[in-house]
Order: structure tokens, then C-alpha cells, then sequence
């Protein structure tokens, strides 16, 4: 939906034949459609455009982006329902020492998000380097998907069920190796063959994994629920991918209506982030606006939408 909402963004440019930093803003409006229509969320959906895609908050973005996600909303509450699409959940914290440990989760979620964004680039490189038909090269990937599939169904589709499970139960640590490396593989080989899906929503799953994972191998003090560490999980592997803080820490929010948590979201997004940058690595959605040439590079001094 976030591709698809970016590329009707940019449909509406080139028929309109707008100059190069007008279809910058339709594609960022788009953009925030798609997310707010997808997971419901439109705060977290306008930051994520204006922390990832952009990198700016100008009011000639600020503006068309916020009215595209009330309306995507609303339409999506009205067809759908209103509440948080992974339910009510009252998660917190046991202890204030208790975030040393969502800081040190914000760090194994940049390594695996590192992980993740690694694979998926070795098998980009893969399929580059063997051209074939696209129907050949989507059967690859769907291949890729259907053996591990049979294996773990759990890796398929958008990972809501096994992720209240997570949420309501937490997993065991040695079932987390193994969701996570599996999920890394599925998504990494379906979207490098070119099968239409995206990113973001695979990310919580993974983070939400690691998280109930982390919380039985690594606690100070008395231990929160394995829930409240999967919800902060799936903010930080979140945030590690797509480089958003804020993004990650509201949408969470957004999606579990969980007030006590907003400390553990902000520090572990805000850790995840840092460690992901220190590694080296872009936002995935950075990268792939780089190769269509439709990034943006503004600093703190240029809040001007550039022509270059």
C-alpha cells in the first residue's frame, strides 16, 4: 500500500506534468495514504513521510500529507472499525531499571535490521546478475517462499495471527531464531524476485519475535510482560529499517493504544536508529528512492524542496 500509494502519487505528477519538487509532494502524499489506509495510523503515517522519505517538515509537504491520511483514515475507520488493528492491550513497565534492556533491544534490532537489508541486497545482486523473464524470476521467488512456507506457514502473508500470538503469549527463544531468520529469507527472496509486497509490515513480525525473545534471555529487575517487550521490538526493528524514530515509537503506539509503553517505543527507536546509522546502513526506503532518483537531500538549513 505504501508503494502504491507513492506510485499514484507519482502517476498524478507526470499527467499533470508538475515540476520535479511538486511530484516530490504528491509522491509523499501518496505515500502517506497508502500507510494511513494500511495500518491505520495517521500520525505515524504523516512523520514517516516527512522523517524517511523526506527528511524535512516543510509546510508545503506538512500540509498535503496531513490531509491525505485523515482522509485514507477515515475512509478505513468508516469501511472497517476504529480501533487499534492489533486490539486494546494495557503492556508496561515492572521497573525504570527495566529500560537498560529495551536499550540494549534497540541495538539487536539494528543488527538484525542490518541482517535483513543485507540479505535482501545480496539477492537484488543475485537476480541482476541472472536476467530472466520476470514470470521465471517471480516463480524463483515464490519457490523461495512456498519450501520455507511448508516448513513454517507462519512466514506467509501479513503476519497479524502469529503476531497477537506473540503479543498474548509471548515465544519461546529458540522459536524466535527461527521466525526471525525465516521471515528475513522469505521477504528478502520475494521482494528481490519482484513479487508485488513490501517491507514494513514483515518488520513487525521480526521485531515483534525478537522482542518476546529478548525479554526471557536479557531482564533487570522484575520482567514486563513478553508482550510489552514485542511491542517495543517491533517499534525498534522498525525504526533500525526505515531510519524513523518517531515513525516507529507512534505507529506502535497507534496499533496497540498502550499509553504506559511510550517511554520503553522513544528509547528503543531512538537506540535502534542511532545503531543502524552508526553501522553504515540507509533507510530501505532511502535506497530505494536513490535508484529512482527521486531522493531528497536537504539539510537542517534548507527546508526547500530541491530541484537537484
Amino acid at each position: 500500500m505504501i508503494e502504491v500509494g507513492g506510485a499514484l502519487g507519482a502517476a498524478v505528477g507526470r499527467t499533470v506534468e508538475t515540476s520535479l519538487a511538486q511530484t516530490r509532494v504528491l509522491v509523499g502524499a501518496g505515500t502517506a495514504a497508502g500507510f494511513a489506509a494500511a495500518y491505520n495510523t495517521p500520525f505515524a503515517a504523516t512523520l514517516f513521510v516527512l522523517e524517511t522519505i523526506a527528511g524535512i517538515a516543510a509546510p508545503e509537504l506538512l500540509l498535503p500529507v496531513m490531509a491525505s491520511t485523515v482522509g485514507a483514515a477515515a475512509i478505513m475507520r468508516a469501511t472497517v472499525g476504529a480501533g487499534p488493528i492489533y486490539g486494546q492491550r494495557a503492556f508496561g513497565l515492572e521497573s525504570y531499571i527495566e529500560l537498560l534492556s529495551f536499550a540494549l533491544l534497540g541495538i539487536v534490532a539494528a543488527l538484525v535490521a542490518l541482517a535483513f537489508k543485507t540479505v535482501l541486497a545480496v539477492l537484488e545482486r543475485w537476480f541482476e546478475a541472472h536476467p530472466v523473464p520476470q514470470p521465471i524470476r517471480a516463480t524463483l521467488g515464490g519457490l523461495l517462499v512456498g519450501v520455507i512456507a511448508m516448513w513454517l506457514p507462519a512466514v506467509v502473508g501479513n503476519g497479524y495471527e502469529p503476531l497477537n500470538r506473540i503479543l498474548d503469549s509471548g515465544i519461546a527463544v529458540s522459536a524466535v531464531v527461527v521466525l526471525v531468520l525465516a521471515k528475513i529469507i522469505a521477504t528478502s527472496g520475494s521482494v528481490a524476485s519482484g513479487i508485488p509486497g513490501g517491507v514494513f509490515t514483515p518488520m513487525l513480525l521480526v521485531g515483534a519475535a525478537l522482542g518476546a525473545g529478548w525479554s526471557s534471555i536479557a531482564s533487570f529487575g522484575p520482567t514486563s510482560d513478553a508482550g510489552s517487550f514485542a511491542l517495543v521490538g517491533m517499534a525498534a526493528a522498525t525504526a533500525a529499517s526505515i531510519h524513523a524514530p518517531l515513525t516507529a515509537a507512534i505507529m506502535v503506539f497507534e496499533l496497540s493504544g498502550d499509553y504506559l509503553v511510550v517511554l520503553p517505543l522513544l528509547l528503543a527507536t531512538v537506540v535502534a536508529t542511532a545503531a543502524s546509522k552508526a553501522l553504515g546502513a540507509e533507510s530501505v526506503y532511502e535506497t530505494e528512492l536513490r535508484k529512482r532518483g527521486l531522493g531528497w537531500k536537504v539539510t537542517l538549513e534548507g527546508r526547500q524542496l530541491k530541484d537537484s
